[in-house]
C-alpha cells in the first residue's frame, strides 16, 4: 500500500473530503466531534501530506492520560483528585484508564490515549514491567511514572524518601523515649529494602540492637501471625515500641495485643506507614507517616506541563516531605 491520500483520512473517518480539508486548513468551523474523527484519522493512517499536516497530528490538545491500576485503591484515588485539580489550573483535562493489573491493558490502554492525542501520560501503578517503558517511548509521549514500588532507574517520578521518613519515624519514637524499637518487615521489593535501611540506619546511630521480625505479607493477618514474636522479643530484650511497613500490619498487631490484654501503648508502643483512612478510625489511633498521595499527583501534573510548556519541568525523582502523625498509639516514657 502507497502513501495515504486526504480520500483515505475521509473514509476512516467517516466525513467528506471538504471536512478534511477545513479540518487541516483550519479554514472553516467543523463540528468538535468531526474534527476529532479527522484527527484521530491522520493519526492512525500517519498522514502527513505536508508541515500544516503534520502540525495539526501535533496540535495541543489540552489532554492528560492517566492510567492508573485501580480507581477503587484509596491512595490512587487520591493521586488522581491531585492530578485532575491541579491539572485544571493549567487548562488540561484528563482522560481516565483503568487496567486492574493486567499488562494487556496496559499496552492498550497506552494505544488508545496516544489516538485520543493526549499531550502526555501519567502511570499509577504497583509494577510497571519493562516493555510498558519500551511501549511508552516507543509513542514519543512525554511521561510521569507513580510506582508505589518504583524500582527503575533514569525514569522521572515523584516520591517520597521511604529511607529518609522510616529514619525519622524511628528518631521520633528515640525522642519519646524508645530505645528498643523493634521494626516488622515483609519480603521482596524495593519499597520493604528502603525502609528496612531507614530502620537500621537509625538503630545504629541509637547504638541499639536492631530487631527486625519478617511477616508473611503486608496485611493485618500477617501483622497479627508475627506479633507473637514480637511480644517475645518485648519480654526478652524490654522492646517498648514497634514500627512496621505500613498501617494494616501494625493494626494487626494491635488486634494481637487486645486479644491476649496487652495494652497499646501502655505496655507498648505502636507506629504505622502510610496514614490509611483506617490509621485514624481505629482505637487506639494510629500514630503514622502520611504519604502526601494528593501532593504527589499535583507535582506530577504541574511537572509534566511544564515539560510540555518548554519549561524546566521534572528531571529525575522529585522527592516531596512526608508528615508524622502522632495519635494516640504511641507514648512518652
Amino acid at each position: 500500500m502507497g502513501q495515504p491520500t486526504i480520500k483515505d483520512v475521509a473514509k476512516l473517518a467517516g466525513v467528506s473530503i471538504s471536512t478534511v480539508s477545513r479540518v487541516m486548513n483550519d479554514s472553516k468551523p467543523v463540528s468538535p466531534e468531526a474534527r476529532r474523527k479527522v484527527v484521530d484519522a491522520i493519526a492512525k493512517l500517519d498522514f502527513k501530506p505536508n508541515e500544516l499536516a503534520r502540525s495539526l497530528v501535533m496540535k495541543k490538545s489540552n489532554l492528560i492520560g492517566v492510567i492508573v491500576k485501580d480507581i477503587g485503591i484509596e491512595y490512587m484515588a487520591q493521586m488522581i483528585r491531585g492530578i485532575e485539580e491541579i491539572g485544571r489550573m493549567y487548562k488540561y483535562d484528563i482522560i481516565l484508564s483503568s487496567t486492574y493489573g493486567e499488562e494487556e491493558s496496559e499496552e492498550k490502554s497506552i494505544d488508545f490515549l496516544a489516538t485520543k492525542q493526549v499531550e502526555g501520560i501519567i502511570i499509577i501503578s504497583e509494577d510497571v514491567s519493562p516493555e510498558i517503558m519500551v511501549k511508552m517511548r516507543d509513542h514519543k509521549l512525554p511521561f510521569i511514572l507513580l510506582d508505589k514500588f518504583y524500582n527503575f532507574k533514569n525514569l522521572n517520578t515523584v516520591t517520597i524518601d521511604y529511607e529518609q521518613e522510616v529514619y525519622n519515624l524511628i528518631k521520633f519514637l528515640n525522642k519519646l523515649g524508645h530505645k528498643k524499637i523493634a521494626f516488622i518487615a515483609d519480603r521482596g521489593n524495593n519499597l520493604t529494602n528502603k525502609k528496612i535501611d531507614g530502620y537500621v540506619k537509625a538503630i545504629e546511630e541509637l547504638g541499639e540492637e536492631e530487631i527486625i521480625i519478617y511477616a508473611k505479607g503486608d496485611n493485618s493477618d500477617a501483622g497479627y501471625d508475627v506479633a507473637e514474636q514480637v511480644i517475645k522479643y518485648k519480654n526478652e530484650k524490654s522492646v517498648t515500641a514497634v514500627a512496621s511497613i505500613n498501617d494494616e500490619v501494625s493494626i494487626g498487631f494491635i488486634n494481637y495485643c487486645y486479644d491476649k490484654d496487652i495494652k497499646v501503648p501502655n505496655d507498648i508502643s505502636v507506629v504505622g506507614f502510610g496514614d490509611s483512612k483506617v490509621a485514624s478510625i481505629y482505637r487506639p489511633k494510629l500514630t503514622t507517616v502520611q504519604q502526601p498521595y494528593y501532593d504527589i499527583g499535583a507535582v506530577a501534573i504541574r511537572s509534566l506541563v511544564k515539560r510540555l510548556k518548554g519549561e524546566d519541568g521534572l528531571d529525575g525523582d522529585y522527592i516531596i516531605p512526608a508528615q508524622i502523625m502522632e495519635r494516640e498509639s504511641t507514648k512518652k516514657l
